[in-house]
């Protein structure tokens, strides 16, 4: 199934994203994580790419394992960065082969290593270029692309942002994920610009369950996003109280994503970090929510 299918359902979904092992030896634990997460039947799963390209050997093999032994829709990314034209030939006729249908087209994270190269010799400088190769190679293919509801770390201002962010769309993308995010009130009024800017594809929104105290300063690195006060508090009150944390970081995001469903947004996709307990965890609060709605 394409998800630009399942995404312009009235249905209301949870889906989760998980990430392949780094090495070989850890392959089999991971592998089992991601099934137990599948077993809960998400709407999809979607399997990263892994910072620059290190781990992406794995993306698809860990994508058609969820699609074949569970029956989960998977979306398989693919990064600009370490991808060379030939590289993104191979991956679309191994998609292509593995039977998925759903590709998220990504910048990728820089690595240390990375950001001292020289940008201007990479085959594709921006997600949008790849964007253009899939549509290009691969129109049956259904393109997801990231979007940020603050700004993303490397725009000049939301309106740049925003500018770029429709370039995506009109280049080919079929919906968009955002960028994890802790105020729902950030995320409606990026809706209502980027609607104003024309861009109608679906969007996801992507929640990121904070569950121990260490976790908030790696998701504030990547992602540069804003803590509201009462998120400060909670980890003040919980930090350093791993049981405490964990419950209050699911509730935290449960919240979350309540809110989301009462204002309108149908899919909500939760970055689960290959945890099945926090998964089934938040699925579980949700479950009357989610069924009524089947």
């Amino acid at each position: 199934m394409k998800l630009k299918d399942l995404l312009n359902s009235e249905d209301l979904t949870l889906s989760f994203e998980v990430f392949p092992p780094k090495t070989d030896s850890n392959f089999e634990s991971v592998r089992y994580a991601t099934e137990e997460i599948a077993a809960l039947k998400p709407a999809f799963m979607s399997v990263t790419y892994g910072a620059g390209g290190g781990t992406s050997k794995y993306t698809l093999e860990i994508a058609k394992n969820i699609k074949a032994r569970h029956g989960v829709e998977t979306l398989a990314h693919l990064t600009c960065v370490s991808s060379t034209k030939e590289t993104v030939s191979q991956k679309i006729q191994e998609i292509r082969e593995s039977g998925i249908e759903n590709v998220m087209a990504l910048r990728g994270d820089l690595t240390p290593e990375l950001q001292n190269t020289d940008r201007a010799q990479w085959h594709y400088q921006h997600a949008v270029d790849l964007i253009y190769d899939l549509k290009a190679q691969a129109p049956e293919l259904c393109i997801g692309g990231a979007c940020y509801p603050e700004i993303h770390p490397e725009s000049a201002n939301q309106k740049e942002d925003i500018r770029y962010l429709k370039e995506k769309v009109d280049a080919g993308c079929d919906f968009l994920t955002t960028q994890m995010f802790f105020d729902n009130n950030l995320l409606y009024n990026f809706l209502y610009k980027i609607r104003e800017a024309g861009i109608t594809v679906p969007i996801i929104p992507g929640i990121m369950p904070i569950t121990n105290a260490n976790q908030l300063d790696r998701a504030l690195h990547l992602s540069g996003s804003f803590i509201p006060q009462r998120f400060k508090s909670l980890v003040d009150k919980f930090g350093s109280s791993p049981d405490s944390m964990k419950q209050a970081g699911i509730a935290y995001a449960t919240d979350q994503i309540i809110d989301l469903y009462a204002n309108g947004i149908t899919n909500v996709h939760v970055y689960s970090m290959n945890k099945p307990d926090i998964a089934a965890s938040i699925q579980n609060n949700l479950s009357a929510i989610i069924k009524k709605h089947e």
